[in-house]
């Protein structure tokens, strides 16, 4: 398959993420193994071109002879490289074309930079490129300069048309100049003779074969350095002259239409990003979900009367059109964010108007929570706040209530402290560096001994069912649903506990939690370590509903969760056959065909 056809198949190849910066890096590979464009049997070989380099170097001085040598046709050709090394190379190409080093196309030179010590070595003489100077599509020559005392300083000139290489660092990283510039040590230069197209050494020097041949020759401690002497002996495809212009023109189309091919696919993404937030947007807010801002006047009435569960044919069309929506992995991520935030509303599940009001199960809570205080097995909370109108986002259907968390649920932390670790036969003591994709991660959890591990459960002992949430540090929000028996005690994590195991559901306060991480970020305080209070998670307003619509929640929840993982599944092979497909067709497309020879 050649390029033409595969750019003609290129929408089917495009679901692939990597697809148009790997179709790029096809286009250089092709170009450099002379597939890109139709050989001229009238072309001159490149090694006739070679030999007039050879001549140019002569001439210039710059091709050291030993003592006493001969000039013979036997060593032109040694200078020219060797016929066995080239048969060597990673791949064939045409017959007219040549291996060459990089050292042998023209004059090279590493960097460097003038000392700072000297104020008047800096100005704005001629340009000073360093390596983040330069970019995919051109060099930014507008930073630091050198002035003309810097410049004698440097001694180190690249003319217009050279190739600039970083050789230190960010090896491979490469550009032409299109001005006389001086260059620092990471960057070595290298100025063709006016044999040599300079816009083919760019495309050759940026194909994935030379990349990786350039970082196989560096040398890695710290940081990654190519010498000069490794980096000149690197070696370069070179076709005639005539076939290098045509290759030249031929990339920068094909370039073109790269970038074509990417803008329409930036718009097509964005267009659909912005069908999916405003889709997500009608969802929510036809069912009453937008907030209500602080300073606007309250209509109660007419607010619950815009109330109501998802409407069955709403929700059929937009399942029916999920597929299509969800196109990337941020909509799967928006889509279970807006289920969660349709939950917690009230808008996931229709309200049943037989259902017990939530405010029988707060008489309920209370009372446990009462006895429990007379039993002394909790300590009496001081009296919460009322919950202001400013902090009720939105409003409630008919039979849900307003409830401070510490009202509802058991709000606790671990211990602060570090007990004495020890080896064997302890007890795990967990972290939030323990939280692993929901779950509890025994793996390499420290191990207290048992007595400070009774000390630390009278006062956060952890059962099943109970919520682990990290409170501290960058992965505040993380959060885990307690799925087992085993002892464990835990540091520097809130706990949410129910006050009796029959009500609330503690899936329905699991799945709240996940919709008020973002807002509990930017609560948090301190600095390089920050933190949320246990008075800030015990006063969090929690939307409570009968306990019945808590268990059709979780389940619709569960219902609906599942079906963005089958998406994500989806994704996935969708993904993975398109990259398939690709790597099918460019290795067809780079497969060498019979008659190609050296």
């Amino acid at each position: 398959m050649n390029a033409e056809l595969l750019l003609q198949h290129f929408e089917r190849l495009s679901e692939a993420p990597d697809a148009i910066p790997r179709l790029r890096r096809f286009i250089l590979d092709l170009a450099v193994r002379g597939k890109l464009v139709e050989q001229d049997p009238n072309d001159e070989p490149a090694m006739e071109l070679l030999k007039r380099i050879q001549a140019e170097k002569d001439g210039l001085g710059l091709t050291p002879r030993r003592k006493g040598a001969k000039k013979s046709e036997k060593a032109d050709q040694e200078t020219l490289g060797d016929l066995a090394a080239w048969r060597e190379m990673p791949f064939r190409i045409p017959r007219a074309w040549a291996w060459i080093s990089l050292g042998e196309l023209g004059l090279t030179q590493t960097g460097t930079t003038p000392s700072k010590n000297l104020g008047d070595n800096f100005g704005k003489h001629i340009p000073f490129i360093k390596p983040g100077d330069l970019y995919p599509n051109g060099v930014d020559y507008s930073n630091e300069g050198l002035s003309e005392d810097g410049l004698k300083d440097s001694g180190r000139i690249a003319s217009a048309g050279s190739l600039l290489m970083v050789c230190i660092g960010t090896i491979g990283k490469c550009q032409l100049v299109n001005r006389d510039c001086s260059f620092n040590q990471q960057i070595n230069a290298l100025t063709p003779y006016d044999s040599l197209a300079s816009n083919y050494l760019l495309a050759a020097c940026l194909s994935d074969f030379f990349q990786k041949s350039a970082w196989t020759a560096s040398a890695r401690t710290t940081i990654a350095i190519l010498n000069k002497g490794k980096w000149e002996r690197l070696r370069l495809p070179i076709p005639p002259l005539a076939e290098q212009h045509r290759i030249v023109a031929k990339v920068d189309e094909l370039m073109a239409l790269c970038d074509q091919l990417q803008a329409a696919q930036t718009e097509r993404e964005q267009s659909r990003d912005q069908l999916v937030a405003a889709s997500f947007h009608q969802l929510q807010d036809s069912n009453g979900f937008t907030p209500r801002r602080q300073d606007a006047k309250r209509d109660e009435k007419a607010e619950q009367e815009n109330l109501g569960a998802l409407a069955p044919w709403r929700e059929s069309v937009f399942l029916q059109n999920l597929p299509r929506l969800t196109t990337r992995p941020a909509h799967i991520k928006q889509l279970r964010k807006t289920i969660l935030n349709l939950a917690v509303r009230g808008k996931l599940v229709p309200q049943d108007p037989n259902d017990e009001p939530a405010a029988e199960l707060l008489k309920r809570i209370q009372a446990e929570k009462a006895q429990l205080v007379k039993e002394g097995k909790i300590k009496k909370d001081k009296p919460l706040p009322q919950i202001s109108e400013v902090e009720k986002l939105f409003v409630l259907p008919r039979g849900w209530e307003w409830v401070r968390m510490q009202a509802a649920f058991d709000v606790r932390d671990g211990t602060h402290d570090t007990p004495k670790y020890v080896e064997d036969d302890g007890i795990p003591l967990i972290t939030s560096r323990n939280f692993v994709n929901g779950k509890i991660s025994f793996d390499d959890a420290k191990l207290i001994s048992l007595s400070d591990h009774n000390s630390i459960k009278k006062r956060s002992g952890v059962d099943r069912g109970d919520i682990l949430y990290s409170m501290i540090g960058g992965n505040i929000g993380n959060q885990v649903f307690v799925d087992t028996d085993r002892e464990f005690s835990i540091k520097n994590v809130a706990l949410f506990k129910y006050y009796t195991k029959k009500e609330p559901l503690p899936e329905y306060l699991n799945l709240f939690l996940k919709t008020v991480t973002i807002g509990l970020q930017n609560e948090a305080v301190g600095g390089a370590q920050p933190f949320v209070s246990l008075s800030l998670l015990r006063n969090i307003p929690f939307p409570i509903p009968p306990i019945t619509e808590q268990h059709r929640i979780v389940a619709k929840v569960d219902e609906l969760m599942a079906l963005c993982d089958q998406l994500e599944a989806q994704l996935i092979t969708t993904e993975t056959d398109s990259r398939s497909l690709l790597e099918a067709v460019l290795h067809e497309a780079l497969a060498p065909a019979p008659e190609e020879a050296t």
